[in-house]
């Protein structure tokens, strides 16, 4: 009676989460989707602007727009791996020649999805712009290996625990991000499962880079966990592809922008002169916040010793855990140099 009850509960939740606020049903897709169909092709990234009210929270944790991310794996007939053909066949039952992608949703899991399915949206597409033909396809192919995993609620929440100061946090509440379990995860995110697509061929997103007193440059491999879509946009290893909705880049002899259909500013309301991304706020969020710094107040002094156990949990963990690492070489290390001491070290 009680897992019913609590099996009903969470159903209400997860469709009042995935509702669609008023407020953001007016948002307008400023890209172009015949082009973006067009030149899409197989592990190719796709970040989504949600407008749901979990996306709102995820909008509110990331401090981005992109709210979501699928891998785009191509019809079927563009699956050359047979088993995985078959695979995807088990969980899609539509149009053999729509363009799919995989993406994990709440109150869904791991699924396929007809791309086609969001006209309204707006839409991202990240490139790994280095990625061989050989890796694309165990790219898609992996990623056919997660349909049917669950949606990791608890990641999501583990995620957002991270805007609360530490110490108010019990211990037995506190992430478990930075835990290692050995084998396959039964539970994944978009951009988890994803990266971990990525991160099977050795592909890097953001890596660890770092140098040892030998001067050897050493990548080390984040923990799939703690990417988010917008990491896909930040990556200097994947090329970000925008498809607007006016022009096309094919006409490079008139200037398309000159045909828009501009008005004067004072015919046009505020709120249409530009397109913004879907405001971040939440109802109540920021009365939310002014109860969280009274609470910061009064347990200043255990700050600095909860500070203290924290670091030494993180520095337990294996190297890809650390999320606020920098990726960046300095500027006077070439691909020759990198080569080099990458040759140096593994001698």
């Amino acid at each position: 009676m009680f897992t019913r009850i609590k099996n009903w509960l969470w159903i209400i939740i997860v469709e009042w989460l995935n509702g669609v606020p008023e407020r953001n049903r007016q948002q307008q897709a400023i890209n172009n989707t015949d082009h973006l169909l067009r030149d899409i092709r197989p592990a190719d990234v796709i970040l989504f602007e949600g407008r749901s009210r979990v996306g709102d929270v995820i909008k509110i944790i990331t401090l981005s727009p992109w709210t979501h991310a699928a891998l785009y794996i191509g019809r079927l007939v563009d699956i050359r791996d047979q088993k995985a053909r078959d695979r995807v066949r088990l969980f899609y039952k539509g149009d053999e020649d729509a363009p799919l992608i995989i993406e994990s949703l709440l109150g869904h899991g791991t699924i396929v999805t007809d791309l086609t399915k969001y006209p309204d949206d707006n839409l991202r597409v990240c490139r790994a712009s280095e990625l061989n033909y050989a890796d694309q396809s165990k790219v898609v192919n992996f990623a056919i290996e997660h349909l049917g995993m669950l949606y990791d609620v608890r990641q999501l929440l583990d995620l957002a625990r991270f805007m609360f100061p530490y110490a108010i946090v019990p211990r037995h509440w506190r992430s478990s991000l930075f835990q290692h379990n050995a084998g396959r995860p039964t539970h994944i995110v978009c951009s988890g499962m994803i990266t971990r697509c990525f991160q099977s061929v050795n592909y890097p997103i953001l890596p660890i880079v770092k140098a040892d007193n030998n001067d050897c440059i050493r990548f080390f491999k984040r923990n799939f966990r703690l990417f988010t879509p917008a990491d896909f946009d930040y990556s200097p290893y994947f090329e970000v592809i925008k498809f607007p909705v006016w022009g096309s880049k094919q006409n490079n002899k008139h200037a398309l922008y000159h045909d828009l259909p501009w008005e004067d500013e004072d015919k046009t309301r505020t709120e249409e002169q530009t397109h913004k991304p879907s405001p971040f706020k939440i109802e109540s969020f920021s009365s939310w916040i002014t109860q969280l710094d009274s609470i910061k107040k009064i347990i200043k002094h255990n700050i600095n010793k909860q500070h203290n156990d924290s670091a030494k949990e993180i520095n337990n963990t294996e190297p890809s855990s650390h999320s606020a690492e920098t990726f960046s070489l300095s500027a006077n290390s070439s691909d020759t140099q990198l080569s080099a001491r990458s040759s140096k070290c593994s001698g």
